[in-house]
């Protein structure tokens, strides 16, 4: 194995137990998920756009580290789309977040900010191109997302992006997408992976707030029952191809397989 889990370079970056992130997902990660992460032993993150007031984040932030005593992250989108940006990376400097995962922009103005409150930041990308040039910037690690990605994914398989990345980037690569058990998590652990960011798996835990009948669908549909499309927000995005895409959906925003 190339990297033994309590090895690995995000163990040792964040000095957690074994090396997880429980991704940040857009209305569904919540301060009881992450606060369970850490006394699990690892870590978790929560997109700063889930909370609809600078002031609601910044007590979810006070919340998680007075209830668990370890690493805490938060998802920023840092392009123009999120005209909260700026407050928001505020409160992750002010509150000393252990990490910020920035997605769908540059991540400059980020990294400098950041970096200077102690603040480490991971990239998330799909390709070297973009990889390369956060690592030029000062990225602490890159975020691997991958075809086999859950919700806003990749072009790339996992197969072919880790050991990619890891021959053309010095700094550590997280793995995203592609696992859903002990197996999964090993086998991007043996291609070189420094870490495993893992969402939709825990979209049915217990301290997940959404219905009960969206946890019963990440239990009882599997790979080939997603299918991707571009139409919901301009980056490539899976969903579950249920009777109602079918019927009413799916000429609409144009699908294609997993």
């Amino acid at each position: 194995m190339k990297n033994k889990p309590e090895e690995s370079a995000l163990c040792k970056m964040l000095n957690i137990e074994f090396p997880i992130i429980v991704a940040p997902m857009f209305l569904v990660s919540n301060t009881k998920m992450v606060i369970e992460a850490i006394k699990s032993g690892v870590t978790g993150a929560i997109p700063a756009l889930n909370f609809r007031t600078k002031e609601e984040l910044r007590e979810a932030i006070q919340t998680v580290k007075s209830e668990a005593k370890g690493p805490l992250g938060i998802n920023l989108i840092v392009n123009k789309s999120n005209f909260l940006y700026k407050e928001q990376l505020a409160i992750c400097c002010e509150e000393k977040v252990d990490f910020i995962i920035t997605s769908l922009g540059s991540p400059e103005e980020t990294i400098n900010q950041a970096h200077k409150a102690g603040v480490l930041v991971f990239c998330d990308v799909t390709d070297v191109k973009y990889a390369k040039k956060v690592e030029a910037l000062g990225a602490d690690a890159v975020i691997a997302v991958n075809k086999e990605a859950g919700g806003h994914a990749g072009n790339i398989s996992y197969k072919e992006l880790i050991p990619l990345l890891k021959s053309e980037c010095t700094i550590p690569v997280i793995s995203a997408g592609g696992v859903g058990n002990g197996a999964e998590a090993f086998e991007m652990m043996n291609l070189g992976a420094d870490g495993l960011s893992m969402g939709s798996v825990f979209i049915a835990c217990d301290e997940s707030d959404v219905s009960q009948e969206y946890k019963e669908a990440c239990v009882n549909y599997g790979k080939k029952d997603i299918v991707f499309t571009t139409k919901l927000s301009g980056t490539p995005c899976t969903v579950i191809n249920t009777d109602y895409v079918r019927r009413w959906v799916q000429h609409k925003i144009g699908l294609k397989n997993y």
